[in-house]
């Protein structure tokens, strides 16, 4: 196992000061290896998830090399060679394990701000003490975006939130957390070859979501009784001022649709399992608040905005693999984890095999499944020779 820097590095060098999983810690085990903590129904830090992992590194002794950054992978007679910066090694197979959230993802106009006007990343971003004063423009309403508009907000500065599709998730839901539910119910088991659309799947922004203490629901409507100022999606640039889509009343009713679709699953699923007596009663949500007069433009050089945080998604990096199998959008072509080349597989990234792919508790069924598609390759193999 090749690891670029420390075990947990992304988890210990690429987070924000505050941020906490958005799965509660019983569901934060890895196989073999269940969550032992007081707190089960909390939250953990990013440190306390380096922790975690650095600790099951231990236990299962993983042959990890840390402080070894791969920079190239390429295809040979026999399977590959994988260059590092301390050196080469043959692999009959190899597994892809880097993630999906790499680099962030900036449009590129983000060129054409101007230069008084501070950008940042969630990569780069710590805290609030690290940003100038005045305002702040959030772009993007995931749970990336909602936590540090929150956040911002509650430091004192004016926000501006600009958000496209998103997906809205109360914290609690008939006394469990929503996370429960989609565990309990199957719907986080869905596979991949069932799903109607996968490649919308897989581009599906994380849910309005937020791990605290207090098990508080972070959506729209918090973020507007906090003094949020909500706009459209960052559509483009042009002489120094942001123009906004003006599609945020469509883009919140079909948020909310599609929250009550969601909770009426539940319901039923509630009902033919026989526990409608063992959790609270079913609840609906209020209507996303849109405002009434959402900005349909921002003059970015008139000193209103200090800052502008691009919560916009995140992309793999492949600049290291030198094997043809990405798509025009330079993302791996696999089918549940088996790359197009022989020999190749992939873990961790969006509905790689099922819904829940990339959370930390969802690894160990994908795992299996790949190993053993890798097993059965090498058998192949073998009796080819």
């Amino acid at each position: 196992m090749l690891e670029r820097g420390d075990v947990a590095n992304s988890w210990r060098r690429e987070r924000w000061d505050s941020l906490r999983l958005l799965t509660p810690n019983w569901q934060s085990g890895l196989p073999g290896f269940p969550y032992d903590g007081g707190d089960p129904d909390g939250y953990m830090t990013s440190a306390e998830v380096a922790e975690h992992i650095a600790r099951y590194a231990a236990h299962v002794e993983a042959p990890i090399r840390t402080g070894t950054e791969v920079t190239s992978v390429r295809q040979v007679d026999g399977g590959y060679r994988v260059t590092t910066r301390t050196g080469e090694i043959e692999a009959r197979t190899v597994v892809l394990a880097s993630g999906a959230c790499n680099l962030p993802s900036v449009p590129a106009f983000a060129e054409a701000v101007p230069a008084e006007v501070l950008q940042r990343t969630p990569f780069e971003y710590h805290s609030p003490a690290e940003l100038p004063d005045g305002g702040v423009l959030v772009v993007g309403g995931s749970a990336t975006g909602v936590q540090l508009a929150a956040e911002l907000r509650r430091s004192g500065r004016p926000v501006i939130l600009a958000t496209g599709e998103l997906v809205r998730l109360p914290r609690m839901y008939r006394g469990r957390d929503i996370l429960w539910w989609m565990a309990s119910s199957g719907l986080w088991d869905e596979r991949y070859d069932e799903i109607d659309d996968l490649p919308r799947a897989r581009r599906l922004p994380s849910p309005q979501l937020v791990g605290t203490p207090e098990r508080e629901t972070l959506d729209l409507n918090a973020l507007t009784a906090m003094g949020v100022e909500l706009v459209g999606r960052f559509a483009t640039l042009r002489d120094g001022r942001a123009l906004f889509s003006g599609g945020l009343r469509n883009v919140l009713s079909l948020s909310d649709l599609k929250l009550g679709r969601l909770l009426g699953i539940f319901d039923e699923w509630a009902q033919s399992a026989g526990i409608d007596a063992d959790v609270g009663a079913p609840e609906r949500f209020d209507a996303t608040d849109v405002p009434r007069s959402a900005r349909w433009e921002l003059d970015l050089r008139s000193g209103e905005i200090r800052t502008i945080l691009w919560t916009t998604g995140f992309r793999p990096d492949y600049r290291w693999l030198d094997v043809p199998v990405l798509d025009w959008n330079g993302r791996l072509r696999h089918d549940g984890g088996a790359v197009d080349s022989p020999g190749l597989y992939a873990l961790g990234l969006p509905v790689l095999r099922r819904r829940k792919s990339t959370f930390i508790h969802g690894i160990e069924d994908d795992a299996r499944d790949v190993v053993e598609l890798l097993s059965e390759y090498l058998a192949q193999r073998a009796v080819s020779v």
